[in-house]
């Protein structure tokens, strides 16, 4: 009888030291994200509720703050500027996607690659060529007397710079959202003689409405939250995010600053709440019957967008060719000879070099380094298993940066590391703790990317690889980093560039002997010398082209290395 009941009784599996391995390995990237992400958080909104002796005020600073009308007109200047830009971004975006996937237009692939120009440059970039086109002392300074504008300073110049940031990040999001769909539909619309105008109406915005939503909210948070451009060309137009550097920097009011920089966490985390209630509403444009859809030739329409299409290239272009110009011209505006005045000044008596230097290791760092944590911790997420609760607080942690402002981050990090008694405040004003801070801003999207490469990946390959008493880490080395290894180029680029670019989170975290380029850029239009700043912002630029030539040739040596089995 007892030999019966013992042989019925469950038996308890040791779990193979891999698998704990594999936990081990899940658990220090949860740590990684607690101590990098969720505690500087957290110290922010520890310093919200105390006064500046660290006593419990609860909600004294936010009455304080609603009380200082100058505060509130930043807050209100900050959210009537990000509608603006999406609501004239959005359109025009649309339209160009419209184009792009739409049309029978010729040079397609050579506009798309015109819109990406604006992500390989920082954000203040647009704010310094808007100067030399419409400044006090600008090219077309007539024409915005003209326009009725007195000046490019203040709200105009923030607007135009930061449609010119966000347009490519709009337009990504658009052209996938168009990309997506089914011809049979407008078949079947051609068939009964529907007009082109209600099949745009009925099928394509449907189709798009989604797509234009996340669009919309990540234009409204890239604008609320960006830094470069209203520090250059803001005047005395102030927004939350300068506000912010104001108050910790100048008036080291770190109380009132936290208070701000909750503010600025509040749109971005409601645009990440939204924008994931309105993915999961979303229903599948392509089923497995679906049939590609294949634009038709139409002349007029065709010539139309090319039309479109050249003019809106044409003024990323000008933007970006102004800075070029100006940062050769001698003496601006009375000796545009060109020369090297203005590089020399800013790599060497400047001393932009070693920022530059700084600026490079810290791209390298990240693309490497930010790479190896975020694939990591997506494959711990998607192929092992157990650890239910662990595995909940990483997923919970990955998709948090998204919605957290680098301004934002950054200022954790100052209340955190730079706190009394905290292990690891020797990280503080070095550049690996800004090379961390780079990594955890941008985690989400290298993490989405990371798991949309393992999610094409079949479950049997771990479950064959078990049946066989394979080491977990045998099959990620000998198969599916192999095959994920394109994606992994992809994360490794995307790190680089914005490492390179980013100026929010870095401006509260860097020393004289840590500062990196495109903070340097920020001194230099402080100091007056906007040649100088346009030449530093032109090697960013340059130093992200080459960037990208050697990603693109990595990834065409890998395809050939380890995609053979894709080809027929």
């Amino acid at each position: 009888m007892s030999s019966i009941a013992l042989r019925g009784a469950p038996v308890r599996q040791q779990i193979h030291w891999t698998e704990r391995f594999a936990h081990a390995a899940l658990l220090l990237v949860a740590l990684a994200l607690i101590a990098f992400l969720a505690a500087p958080l957290i110290a922010i909104l520890q310093k919200a509720i105390e006064d500046a002796q660290g006593r419990y005020v609860g909600l004294a600073n936010f009455v304080a703050y609603a009380k200082t009308p100058a505060l509130l007109q930043s807050l209100w200047n900050s959210v009537w500027v990000s509608v603006v830009v999406t609501l004239v971004t959005i359109p025009i975006a649309f339209v160009f996607a419209y184009a792009l996937t739409r049309s029978r237009m010729r040079y397609r692939n050579l506009a798309r690659s015109i819109t990406l120009v604006p992500l390989l440059a920082p954000s203040l970039l647009a704010a310094i060529s808007l100067i030399y086109w419409f400044g006090n002392q600008g090219v077309l300074k007539s024409w915005l007397t003209q326009l009725g504008i007195e000046q490019i300073y203040g709200a105009p110049g923030i607007v135009l710079a930061e449609i010119f940031s966000t347009f490519p990040h709009a337009l990504m999001i658009l052209v996938t959202a168009l990309t997506a769909a089914d011809a049979r539909l407008y078949e079947a619309a051609d068939s009964m003689g529907t007009s082109a105008a209600r099949k745009f109406f009925t099928i394509t915005l449907p189709g798009a409405k989604y797509g234009l939503i996340s669009a919309a909210l990540v234009t409204f948070t890239l604008v609320i939250t960006d830094f470069g451009i209203p520090k250059v060309i803001g005047g005395s137009f102030n927004v939350l995010a300068t506000d912010v550097f104001k108050l910790v920097i100048g008036q080291q009011d770190f109380q009132r600053g936290a208070v701000v920089a909750l503010l600025l966490l509040a749109p971005a985390l409601l645009t990440f709440a939204v924008d994931h209630w309105v993915s999961r509403k979303q229903t599948a444009m392509l089923t497995a019957r679906a049939v590609p859809y294949a634009p038709k030739r139409a002349p007029v329409f065709d010539a139309l967008m090319s039309l479109y299409c050249l003019g809106t290239c044409a003024l990323i272009l000008a933007m970006l060719g102004m800075a070029l110009f100006a940062s050769f011209a001698t003496l601006w505006p009375y000796n545009l000879a060109p020369s090297l005045r203005h590089y020399r000044m800013g790599l060497f008596d400047a001393e932009v070099g070693e920022a530059f230097a700084n600026s490079l290791k810290m791209g390298v760092g990240t693309a490497v380094f930010g790479t190896a944590l975020v694939f990591v911790g997506a494959y711990m997420l998607e192929k092992t298993q157990g650890m239910r609760p662990l595995r909940a607080l990483v997923r919970l942690l990955a998709m948090l940066p998204m919605a957290v402002p680098g301004l934002v981050l950054g200022l954790g990090y100052i209340f955190f590391f730079n706190a009394r008694g905290n292990p690891l405040g020797g990280l503080y004003h070095t550049l690996t703790l800004l090379t961390v801070c780079t990594i955890v801003h941008f985690y989400t999207t290298g993490h989405l990317t990371a798991v949309t490469a393992l999610k094409s990946l079949d479950a049997e390959f771990e479950s064959v690889s078990a049946s066989l008493k394979v080491p977990f880490y045998k099959t990620f080395w000998r198969v599916t980093l192999p095959i994920c290894t394109p994606a992994l180029v992809d994360i490794a680029r995307y790190f680089f560039i914005n490492a390179m670019t980013t100026i929010s989170a870095a401006v509260f975290l860097y020393s004289p002997q840590t500062k990196v380029a495109a903070i340097a850029i920020l001194n230099l239009d402080e100091a007056g010398e906007i040649g100088a700043a346009a030449a530093m912002a032109i090697l960013i630029v340059a130093a992200n082209t080459i960037a990208t030539c050697i990603f693109m040739g990595l990834s065409w040596w890998i395809d050939r290395r380890t995609q053979a089995w894709k080809q027929p």
